[in-house]
């Protein structure tokens, strides 16, 4: 070993014994932003102290919110506020705890929303299309259900005497928010029309009336159990709950007939029956009216369907509450209880977006979804409030090409020293998102319904986009493979979180896992 090698290897020793004063490091280097912002990122890390119990937990799940999705979207968040884009967080990505996430089902590589639901609610995997049941269930039939229930974390809190909440901008029925409080053979059966004659003379209840009838379904299933239902409910669906009438239509009711239900039981009825106290509400300007402070109990259902996308929400009839603005108002209700609360919020259109191969509206949602994270962080104590932002699954949507740094993200690629598109080997250009299957291209302009696209003919292939904005609302990125509806992907997904328990959040964990660091938080089950 020569002279020069020896001197270098005293020095590092010296240096890692504390016994090196003179600072070997570069002044360029020791002050450069990056090396700087990384090394603040260390040092808060090695500050974070958690204990190992929560008061609160709130789970927040963007539905298809893959990493691909969190990117694009941190990217998209930059570059609205004038930056580059590549150097953003999104906010809860700041979180000191984070992990990848299995996403498979019992039966599939690829998973649904169901399955992945049923797995962090219940902590166990089971099969695809079924709700809060184990993998012994057949879907679609009635008869294997009875005997392979599983109980889920928020029929726990309820039992424990927390408050509970469920938010979701898709249909409150949905495959993700019913996870949390029904037992279903199929996804799909959200109201008695939904369902085969022979499950419905089986004795299976649809998954809208679970919802309305939880307290008491509850109390039947266990014996001793005292509950007092579920505090808060907001979302979509309002069609699922209503008779096949047109004199239930609500006042901004859409369709001709606005109700689904054939067996003419009106289930909002029902339910202010059971909650007197409480308040229904179908619009914005009955959920502005909701007073907190002097509310237990609140069912929003904003919409027929699902409620609208982010960004075509002004153009709802009646107007809707945002995501962050419902897990506000949620949050003022749970809190009155002193015991705790459990709180789940699904951004449930993120993954429509991506269906429909609209990668404009996918981010949209993801940057509400992030508002509503820092709406939950901002109003409630990091001491005693467990924070958990996931996914169910990720989508086929990727981010390609050589472009350049601050290159719109939603725009063509333009190669690193160049001002132009770059060219594939077709001599067209391309954009940095895609989807690898889908319905493909559409140019709807400044169209905000992502689900406009289902209306036009699949394009799926190359198209020659030379004269196109690819950074509009309306914009439907090329797709490779034609279907009818873009799909999910396999990979894992990340899982972020802050507050007492996070720090279990490590390495490459099973999606069921998630259950047992909620029940390991709140003390759900006593071993």
């Amino acid at each position: 070993m020569n002279s020069n090698w020896k001197i270098a290897l005293s020095a590092i020793a010296l240096a890692v014994s504390g016994g090196l004063q003179a600072n070997v490091l570069p002044a360029a280097q020791e002050n450069s932003p990056w090396y700087t912002d990384a090394r603040e990122n260390v040092e808060k890390k090695l500050q974070v102290s958690n204990s190992f119990k929560a008061k609160n937990v709130i789970l927040f799940v963007g539905d298809g919110m893959g990493v691909s999705t969190l990117t694009a979207s941190r990217i998209f968040k930059g570059q609205l506020a004038g930056n580059p884009g590549e150097e953003e967080y999104l906010s809860f990505e700041r979180f000191p705890h984070t992990a990848l996430v299995k996403t498979y089902n019992v039966d599939a590589q690829t998973p649904d929303s169901a399955g992945t639901m049923t797995a962090m609610m219940s902590g166990l995997k089971t099969d695809a299309g079924v709700i809060g049941v184990d993998e012994d269930v057949v879907r679609g039939d009635c008869s294997s259900v009875a005997g392979n229930e599983v109980v889920t974390a928020l029929e726990l809190a309820e039992i424990k005497g927390l408050s509970t909440g469920i938010i979701s901008t898709a249909r409150i029925t949905h495959a993700t928010p019913a996870a949390t409080y029904a037992k279903s053979a199929d996804r799909n059966w959200e109201d008695n029309s939904d369902m085969p004659e022979e499950a419905v003379t089986g004795g299976c209840v649809d998954i809208a009336r679970q919802l309305i009838d939880f307290e008491h379904i509850l109390e039947q299933r266990y014996s001793g159990v005292d509950v007092d239902g579920i505090e808060v409910t907001m979302g979509g669906g309002r069609r699922h709950f209503l008779p096949k009438d047109a004199a239930f239509n609500s006042p901004d009711a859409v369709s001709e007939v606005e109700g689904d239900r054939t067996d003419e039981r009106d289930l909002t009825a029902t339910w202010q029956e059971y909650y007197p106290e409480g308040q229904y509400v179908f619009d914005q300007a009955g959920f502005d009216a909701i007073d907190p402070s002097a509310t237990t109990k609140i069912l929003g259902l904003f919409n027929e369907s699902h409620m609208q996308y982010e960004a075509d929400r002004g153009n709802d009839i009646a107007g809707e509450p945002s995501i962050a603005q419902m897990t506000e108002k949620a949050l003022q209700v749970l809190e009155q209880n002193q015991k705790g609360f459990f709180l789940m919020v699904e951004s449930g259109r993120i993954d429509h977006a991506h269906h429909a191969g609209n990668a404009h509206g996918a981010l949209a949602d993801t940057l509400a979804l992030e508002q509503a994270v820092k709406t939950a962080y901002e109003n409630t104590n990091p001491e005693e409030t467990l924070i958990l932002v996931t996914a169910d699954h990720g989508h086929v949507f990727t981010i390609a090409g050589y472009p350049k740094r601050g290159n719109p993200i939603l725009g063509k690629v333009v190669n690193v020293g160049s001002e132009e598109p770059a060219m594939a080997a077709d001599g067209m250009p391309y954009t940095t998102l895609g989807y690898t299957n889908g319905r493909g291209f559409q140019d709807l302009g400044q169209q905000t319904d992502s689900d406009a696209a289902y209306a036009m003919d699949i394009a799926a292939g190359r198209m020659d986009i030379s004269n196109v904005d690819t950074t509009t609302a309306g914009y439907h990125q090329e797709a490779l493979i034609p279907l009818s509806s873009e799909t999910h992907s396999g990979e894992d997904i990340a899982l972020h979180g802050t507050g007492p328990g996070s720090q279990l959040i490590q390495g490459v964990m099973e999606q069921h896992l998630v259950f047992h660091l909620i029940n390991q938080a709140l003390g759900l089950i006593e071993e």
